[in-house]
């Protein structure tokens, strides 16, 4: 594990591997570097991956209050470690923040965004039901909120989740669902889309739901010279596999 600071002071953990040009990898919703590693893996034998803990999750700080802004600033600090400039993978709310890193300009070469859940029809609806559940330390039913209104887990799904050793971890970060869906509920992160001026292949799943497809279409289409693509088989919960033949060529 290697660490940095970001401009407020925060530690920022983020591991390297591999040799060649340089690519972020930025994921999102409870994810956190080592979902990262077995994706890193397979792109570290022509890049270097760097791969990062968003603030609040894993090994890195969560110095409030948190703004989008300071989430950029860590974003800016993995990238000065990797020379000052890079191609950037994100994920989910992942992806919506590189979108919006490229669109204020910070070192990005190429970006490649796995289903962007940006919409012009976003309300603030989530924000608000899962701020108002983690104030009142109701950080189970916040995460049970978000699965189930966000990418959708059927309930059933959820039911066997609670049961597992991994709910407590996802109650334990249940405050950065805040986070994520803030930057991912944003209607006008399309408005800026159009000031991106790098490569820019926005990916998703054939098997995803309605409301992800559209949305790749439409970053898509907001994007100068964006392209998209639907991976054959693929959800949100791609396989690394996959995806990292698509990234490699792209980003080659």
């Amino acid at each position: 594990m290697n660490k940095t600071t970001s401009k407020d002071g925060t530690t920022i953990a983020f591991d390297r591997i591999g040799d060649g040009p340089p690519v972020i990898l930025v994921e999102g919703a409870f994810c956190d570097r080592r979902t990262s590693a077995p994706l890193a893996a397979r792109l570290a034998d022509r890049f270097t991956v760097f791969s990062y803990d968003r603030r609040g999750k894993g090994d890195s700080g969560d110095t409030q209050p948190w703004s989008i802004e300071r989430e950029l600033e860590d974003l800016d600090a993995i990238i000065a470690a990797a020379g000052g400039s890079a191609c950037a993978y994100g994920m989910s709310s992942g992806a919506v923040l590189i979108l919006e890193a490229a669109a204020r300009g910070l070192g990005m070469e190429k970006l490649a965004l796995y289903e962007p859940p940006a919409s012009r029809e976003h309300s603030g609806d989530m924000v608000t039901r899962l701020s108002a559940l983690v104030s009142a330390g109701r950080r189970g039913d916040a995460v049970e909120h978000f699965l189930t209104h966000g990418p959708q887990i059927p309930a059933e799904v959820i039911a066997q989740m609670k049961t597992s050793p991994m709910w407590a971890g996802l109650e334990a970060i249940a405050h950065t669902l805040v986070y994520d869906n803030t930057i991912a509920t944003d209607p006008t992160v399309l408005d800026r889309a159009a000031s991106v001026a790098v490569p820019t292949l926005v990916l998703g799943g054939a098997d995803s739901p309605v409301f992800l497809r559209d949305a790749v279409r439409s970053v898509a289409e907001a994007v100068p010279g964006a392209r998209h693509r639907y991976l054959a088989g693929q959800t949100h919960q791609v396989d690394p596999a996959v995806l990292a033949v698509a990234l490699a060529e792209f980003f080659a």
